[in-house]
């Protein structure tokens, strides 16, 4: 089985990912191309909200309508161009995975991989269709309480005049188009971040039933720990090369819940709030997707000191027995993701990310008041 094969789909479709296959010059100026695209509409909606917020907004109302998809386009347009720009460094964190120590050596560690393996695969369909369910309300609400009558969706800024139905067209197909590859980025992106995460908690996995082994050939004891030093560099690259991502996206995803709960409690037409809860459900699982698998990665660097108590050390030798203390001394310090080194990525970072976006929407309840 490849590794993250499925994520890697999806990410070649959001426009960060060229395939290695797709090697030839026409292969390769046409996926610039559709990149191009992306990121272009990507900033041009931002851009037309943003001037739509500095020239027209004059109230709060106004403000947390206008600015809530501003900043998820922000953040995928952000991701797509950190991940490309990343991209070579990204793709030899994947390589690693399929070079020793790391790569599966008997039928029964390539068992363990492929669970995680489809694990993931199962994980990143339900994300997609729930956000999928999300970008598909929000269109067919947009359709008819908006297009219909000749508004846009979005306010925004345009610096021409787009009353002719060609133009106006035009302008709410870039809005639309802004919307869902928004959100198909962030499933990219979330996906192959929780994808690597859950890839660290396999080695770990692996490891421990190489140390099973370790009875019948005593031998192998000193490229396990070899083993156990790497997956901690490996945990310890993926953490710098995506904190940058994983910081944006917990200040953004704390301001927009905040926002999207304060418009819920203003909306009159209650066909509006369906689309609103969707959405706000689609933020809340990208930072409870990065707390739930970064807990996991620490619980699973914690457990490899219960591992080594199930292995039969006591009929080892005085050398190997001091490497096993090695593992246990390293394992009491856990592996943990932070964002930008500031909040670790744990589910006690959710509570506090929750608490937090409560807190600013009572306050802009308050102010309203």
């Amino acid at each position: 089985m490849s590794i993250l094969k499925f994520t890697l789909v999806i990410c070649t479709i959001a426009g960060f990912w060229q395939p290695p296959s797709w090697s030839s010059l026409y292969k390769h100026i046409i996926y610039k191309i559709y990149a191009l695209f992306l990121i272009s509409s990507f900033y041009l909606f931002i851009i037309s909200q943003f001037m739509n917020i500095v020239l027209n907004v004059d109230n709060s109302d106004e403000l947390t309508d206008s600015m809530y998809m501003m900043l998820t386009v922000f953040v995928a347009g952000y991701k797509q161009v950190c991940i490309w720009t990343d991209r070579k460094t990204v793709r030899m964190i994947i390589s690693v995975l399929t070079d020793r120590p790391f790569k599966p050596s008997v039928s029964d560690e390539v068992t363990i991989r492929d669970k995680f393996e489809k694990r993931i695969q199962i994980n990143t369909l339900r994300y997609l269709t729930f956000v999928g369910i999300g970008v598909v309300s929000v269109f067919l609400s947009s359709v008819f309480m908006d297009f219909m009558k000749g508004n846009l969706t979005y306010k925004a800024w345009v610096p021409f005049d787009y009353s002719s139905p060609f133009r106006f067209t035009l302008v709410y197909i870039n809005q639309m188009i802004g919307m869902s590859m928004s959100g198909l980025v962030n499933v990219a992106c979330e996906s192959l971040i929780f994808g690597l995460l859950l890839h660290t908690c396999c080695q770990f996995e692996i490891l421990e039933y190489r140390l099973t082994k370790i009875a019948q050939n005593q031998d192998v004891l000193r490229d396990c720990i070899r083993h156990h030093n790497l997956v901690f560099q490996f945990a310890y690259t993926m953490n710098r090369m995506f904190s940058k991502i994983i910081s944006v996206q917990f200040t953004v995803s704390m301001l927009v819940t905040c926002s999207n709960l304060y418009r819920m409690t203003m909306v009159k037409n209650y066909v509006q709030i369906i689309p609103l809860m969707l959405y706000t459900g689609c933020m809340l699982i990208q930072i409870f997707i990065y707390c739930w698998f970064g807990n996991e990665i620490k619980l699973k660097s914690v457990e490899m000191t219960n591992s080594i108590y199930n292995v039969e050390w006591l009929t080892l030798d005085v050398s190997n027995k001091r490497s096993f203390l090695i593992i246990m001394k390293r394992s009491m310090f856990p592996i943990e993701f932070s964002s930008a080194y500031i909040i670790t990525m744990n589910l006690d970072s959710f509570v506090v990310l929750l608490k937090m976006s409560y807190s600013s929407f009572s306050l802009l309840r308050q102010a309203q008041e």
